[in-house]
């Protein structure tokens, strides 16, 4: 490398470090030499550099996003069973795995009993959604409703709601599972009322609708909050029961099968 060579490559990685481009800074001789020794102009060997630049950025931006969106596991789609629920409309889940959803600002409701993949499915969709560029948020329902009374009471409800306002999908998991107050239920409606054809929102819950002024309270509160969640909606059910009792049930099974005879 020539004294003039030496002295571009220390004011480019000056120049691409006051940019704010660490891809490129840290690939750029590498790439250099690759390009010089497959003869690429120097057109390619700067689309090299801006390519690598802008794949490192979205991977970074994914991980953000994943990390924003506060899920309580990891779960992709690839490890749900669908055989062992097969209630579960297995063509319209990868349909809504593409995304088509968040653009029509559409909701998804998944209902059934408790343990039978609601929130494995919903935490799937939302990981698709984070890489799909889209800011999304998980809640349970009752760590959402203490949030907002909290920010309530500390006159900083503003601001928790334009946060929420911001997002493309909210996730609202276990709906049914713990009676909100009245307080609790208009706070609650009030953020989907405003999420209404603004954002998406999937709802998990182990009730029928007819059921959810347990939970609601007031009948006139749980039919707008249904007429807000229902119109432009996708249903999921998951029937059948619970993966952790019938998982408890086959340990049960082999523990007793496994265990010798006893003769007197």
């Amino acid at each position: 490398m020539t004294k003039k060579e030496t002295k571009s490559i220390v004011l480019l990685g000056h120049h691409l470090k006051s940019l704010r481009l660490p891809t490129m800074l840290g690939e750029c001789e590498k790439i250099a030499v690759r390009c010089a020794h497959d003869n690429v102009d120097h057109l390619g060997y700067l689309l090299q550099l801006c390519e690598l630049e802008l794949i490192e950025r979205e991977r970074k931006a994914a991980e953000r996003r994943l990390k924003a969106a506060k899920f309580p596991t990891y779960k992709t789609l690839e490890t749900f069973d669908f055989k062992a629920q097969p209630s579960v409309n297995k063509v319209l889940v990868n349909e809504l795995m593409r995304g088509e959803y968040l653009e029509k600002r559409e909701n998804i409701l998944l209902v059934g009993n408790s343990g039978t993949g609601k929130t494995h499915l919903t935490t799937s969709l939302g990981i698709a959604a984070c890489g799909q560029g889209k800011r999304v948020r998980f809640y349970q329902v009752t760590e959402l409703i203490t949030q907002l009374m909290e920010a309530r009471e500390d006159r900083d409800l503003s601001r928790l709601k334009k946060q929420l306002a911001k997002l493309d999908l909210l996730i609202l998991d276990e709906l049914g599972y713990v009676p909100a107050s009245k307080l609790g239920s208009e706070l609650l409606f009030d953020v989907i009322s405003t999420a209404y054809e603004r954002m998406s929102l999937i709802v998990t819950t182990n009730l029928p609708f007819e059921n959810w002024t347990e939970v609601l309270g007031s009948e006139r509160l749980t039919g707008a909050t249904l007429d807000r969640l229902t119109h432009r909606c996708h249903i999921l059910e998951t029937a059948g029961e619970s993966y952790r009792l019938q998982d408890a049930k086959r340990r049960r099974t082999k523990n007793s099968s496994s265990k010798p005879n006893k003769t007197k």
